[in-house]
């Protein structure tokens, strides 16, 4: 009988369990940094005015709900659901828009024979270079030539217009993933090409479009400059252009209740992260291109 070397064996056995120690310690350290400055956020908001600067802690050392308090009596005479409601609009109609025509452009970049195509392909991706200074001034004179300054039309209208070449770029890559033949089966049926958008495409592009979907509200909720371009009436301005009135009302900045309604602005985002968070995470294979 020979002899079973188990030295090494034994040592692999012990070097595992600490790898794995080790590696939870990492992503333990990783996950704190990243947290803190919103532990940070939140534990100010409850920390009155005179402690806001001279307590650099997390916690507060005499809590108060007096900042909630100031958020929610309202910011330059509009109470703060005047300004949750404006982003929504903005935020949600921005959302609606990518949806609609960005996918629209997609399919027809991916799928559809057209002269030109590959030249304009490369034209829209190359707008993804572009900064948004560069187009910033040429967009406001248009839309003020046309009186919609100072309404939500030139947050909303460009995305109905397939202007994020981005999320037109992430569709036709995923579009290009799935088999033509699913295309020639519908069209065998009879489909033309709006009917196989409409019952072929759209309902295996969801992941993608619920992505889309994820990204465009998050950016579109926290946008500012854009937001400070265009709005000028106190009335129609959104929660991050209220955080600037409320900071600027007075003489003294109010940190206190900037931070609480700094973390009541968080919420719509936390929400609507969570409830599509299983979306980010799918794979491209869908039910419909399974065996």
């Amino acid at each position: 009988m020979t002899a079973v070397p188990v030295g090494e064996s034994t040592v692999a056995k012990i070097r595992r369990p600490a790898s794995r120690v080790l590696w939870h310690l990492m992503v333990v350290l990783i996950l704190i940094v990243l947290l803190y400055p919103v532990v940070w956020l939140v534990g100010t908001s409850f920390k009155p005015a005179e402690e806001v600067l001279t307590n650099i802690g997390v916690l507060p050392t005499h809590p108060t709900g007096a900042n909630y308090g100031s958020v929610l009596q309202g910011v330059a005479g509009y109470s703060l659901w005047t300004y949750v409601g404006n982003s929504l609009i903005v935020s949600v109609g921005a959302v609606l828009g990518n949806i609609l025509t960005c996918s629209l452009a997609a399919y027809a970049f991916a799928r559809l024979r057209f002269r030109g195509r590959s030249v304009l392909f490369g034209f829209m991706i190359a707008t993804i270079m572009l900064p948004l200074h560069v187009v910033l001034i040429p967009q406001y004179i248009i839309f003020q030539k046309l009186g919609l300054v100072n309404t939500f039309l030139p947050i909303i209208l460009p995305k109905f217009l397939a202007t994020d070449a981005f999320f037109v770029f992430l569709m036709v890559q995923f579009i290009r993933g799935l088999p033509r033949e699913l295309d020639e089966a519908a069209t065998i049926d009879g489909c033309g090409p709006v009917r196989i958008f409409r019952y072929v495409v759209m309902p295996l592009l969801r992941p993608a479009l619920i992505t889309t979907a994820i990204f465009t509200f998050i950016w579109t909720w926290n946008d500012f400059f854009t937001q400070l371009i265009y709005l000028n009436d106190p009335s129609k301005y959104t929660l991050p252009l209220a955080l600037r009135i409320f900071v600027d009302q007075t003489s003294q900045s109010a940190f206190g209740p900037m931070f609480a309604m700094s973390v009541l602005s968080l919420v719509p985002i936390g929400v609507f992260f969570l409830a599509f968070q299983r979306y980010l995470v799918e794979g491209v294979a869908t039910s419909g291109l399974k065996g």
